[in-house]
C-alpha cells in the first residue's frame, strides 16, 4: 500500500472506533445497548442487515463467480426477496405481538424455558462456528490484499470493532453498518466505471461481448433440481428457504428489525433489505464480469479475483478506498454477531437479570471468543473451516421447524421437540454426505423435524394411553 492508501485506511479506522465511543453515551440500559431503545430508524436497520450479511466472502467472491461463470447466483437472490416476505408475514408479527427482546423468547412463551434455552444454545453454537470461523476466513482476504500479517489482521479488525461495539451496542453498529454498506458498495461502482473508462470499447459493446459469451446468463434451464443447485427452481427454492431461515429464526438478523419502532417499519427493513441485496449482487457480479474482460481470461486463485484487481490494477487512493470497504465488510459481521450473542445469553440463558455494565462484559467475552478461533486455527485447518462455513445449514432448518411447530395450535412434549430438532440437524449430515444439492437442505430438515415430532408425539400419546 502507498501512503495515501494508508492514510484512508487508519483514518477509517479511527473514524469507527471514534463514533462509537461518541454513542456510547446514549446507552443506559440493556434495552438502549441491544435493541437500539426500540427506535431504530427502518432505513438504517435496512442497510444494517444487508452489511451484516455481506462477509468479505461474500465481497470477493462474487465477482470471482461472474469471472469464471456468469449471473445464475442471482437466482438465488430472487428467492432471498420472496424469503423475506415470508419472514414479514408469518414470524414477524408474532415478535411484535408479544414484544420479545430475544425471538427465543417466543419457543419459551410457547413451549417452556427449557425449549427457550435450547433453542438459544443451538443459535450460540452457530453463530460462534460460522462467524469465528468467518472472521479467520476474512482475515486471510485482508491478509492478501493489504499484506499485514494473519495475527495482524485479526487483531487490527476485532480490536477496532470491539471498541464500537461495546460503547455504543446495536444503535452505533447498525448506523457504522449503514456506512460500512454505502462504502462497499461505491466501491462496487467505482471498479465498474474504473474499468469501463479503461477498456477499449465502450460499455454497451463490452455487455454484447460478455453476453455472447453467455457470462450475462440469469436463468439455469438444467432439470436435475437435486444434484444441481443452481437449476432455477432448485436455487429460487434454496433462496426462499434460506432467506426465510436465515433472518426469520436467526436473531443477529432479525435484533436489527426488532429495534425498529413498529411491525410496519420493521417489514419495510426486512424487505427492502431483499431487494437491496439483489442489487448490490447485480453490481459486484457486473464488476466481475469486467474484470474478466479487463485482464483477460487469465489464471487466479478461486474467489481471489477480485482481491488481485484491486492490488495489482487500481490507482493510489482508489485501492485504499476499496480496502476500506474490504475491512468494512468484516467488521459489520463480526460487530451484529458480539452483539446478537450477548443479547441472546443475556436474554434466554440468564433470563434478562444483568445490568448494562454486565452486558458489555458478556459481549467483551464473546468477542474474545471469536477472536481466539480466529487466532487458534489457521486457513489450512480445513476440517474446522468447513464446518464452520456449513454450519448455519446444519441449524437453520431444525430452527425453523421448531418456530412453525410454535404456530401451531397443538401441544408437544419437550422430548419430541428436541428429537426433531436434533432429527432435523442430523438430516442435513446424510444430505451433505450423499452430496444432495445444498439448496434442499433447509426444505429437507425442516421436513424432517416435523415428522419425527409428529412420530414421537404418536409414541408417547399412545404409550400414555396404554398405561392409563
Amino acid at each position: 500500500m502507498q501512503t495515501l492508501d494508508l492514510i484512508i485506511i487508519i483514518g477509517f479506522l479511527a473514524a469507527m472506533a471514534g463514533y462509537g465511543i461518541w454513542q456510547g453515551h446514549t446507552n443506559r440500559t440493556t434495552g438502549d445497548y441491544f435493541l437500539g431503545g426500540r427506535n431504530l430508524p427502518w432505513i438504517v436497520a435496512m442497510f444494517s442487515i444487508v452489511a451484516t450479511e455481506t462477509s468479505v466472502l461474500t465481497f470477493v467472491s462474487i465477482p470471482g463467480i461472474a469471472f469464471r461463470g456468469d449471473w445464475t447466483f442471482l437466482q438465488l437472490a430472487m428467492g432471498y426477496i420472496i424469503g423475506r416476505m415470508l419472514v414479514s408475514a408469518v414470524l414477524l408479527p408474532i415478535y411484535f405481538r408479544q414484544g420479545v427482546s430475544s425471538i427465543y423468547e417466543v419457543i419459551g412463551n410457547r413451549f417452556g424455558p427449557h425449549m427457550q434455552k435450547l433453542a438459544s444454545t443451538v443459535f450460540l453454537v452457530t453463530r460462534i462456528l460460522a462467524d469465528g470461523v468467518r472472521f479467520l476466513a476474512t482475515a486471510v482476504v485482508v491478509e492478501a490484499v493489504t499484506g499485514w500479517s494473519l495475527s495482524a489482521s485479526v487483531l487490527i479488525i476485532g480490536i477496532v470493532t470491539l471498541v464500537y461495539t461495546l460503547s455504543g451496542g446495536i444503535r452505533t453498529i447498525v448506523w457504522i453498518d449503514s456506512i460500512q454498506f454505502v462504502l462497499y458498495f461505491v466501491g462496487g461502482i467505482i471498479t465498474i466505471a474504473f474499468i469501463a473508462a479503461n477498456l477499449d470499447v465502450g460499455l454497451p459493446e463490452a455487455l454484447g461481448a460478455l453476453a455472447n459469451e453467455g457470462k450475462l446468463k440469469v436463468i439455469n434451464h438444467d432439470w436435475r433440481l437435486f444434484s444441481e443447485p443452481w437449476a432455477f427452481f432448485s436455487a429460487l427454492t434454496g433462496g426462499i428457504l434460506l432467506s426465510f431461515a436465515s433472518h426469520g429464526v436467526d436473531y443477529m438478523m432479525v435484533q436489527r428489525v426488532l429495534g425498529c419502532k413498529n411491525l410496519s417499519a420493521a417489514r419495510k427493513a426486512m424487505i427492502g433489505s431483499g431487494f437491496f441485496v439483489f442489487i448490490q449482487f447485480t453490481v459486484f457480479l457486473l464488476a466481475g464480469s469486467l474484470i474478466y474482460l479487463f485482464i483477460g481470461d487469465v489464471q487466479i486463485e478461486k474467489d481471489r479475483e477480485f482481491a488481485s484487481f484491486i492490488v495489482n490494477h487500481l490507482p493510489v487512493g482508489l485501492k485504499g478506498l476499496l480496502l476500506a470497504g474490504v475491512l468494512s465488510a468484516a467488521m459489520s459481521t463480526l460487530s451484529s454477531s458480539i452483539n446478537s450473542l450477548a443479547s441472546s445469553t443475556v436474554t434466554d440463558l440468564l433470563g434478562g437479570n444483568a445490568s448494562l455494565k454486565r452486558s458489555r462484559l458478556i459481549s467483551l467475552g464473546w468477542a474474545a471468543v471469536l477472536i481466539s478461533i480466529a487466532l487458534v486455527f489457521d486457513e489450512s485447518d480445513n476440517a474446522i473451516v468447513v464446518l464452520g462455513l456449513k454450519i448455519a445449514s446444519f441449524t437453520y432448518g431444525g430452527l425453523l421447524g421448531l418456530f412453525l411447530l410454535s404456530v401451531s395450535g397443538k401441544e408437544f412434549h419437550v422430548f419430541s421437540l428436541s428429537m426433531g430438532l436434533i432429527a432435523g440437524m442430523g438430516t442435513v449430515f446424510v444430505l451433505d454426505y450423499l452430496t444432495f444439492a445444498w439448496t434442499w437442505y433447509i426444505a429437507a430438515s425442516v421436513l424432517a423435524n416435523l415428522l419425527v415430532v409428529w412420530i414421537t408425539e404418536t409414541v408417547l400419546n399412545n404409550s400414555f394411553i396404554r398405561r392409563s
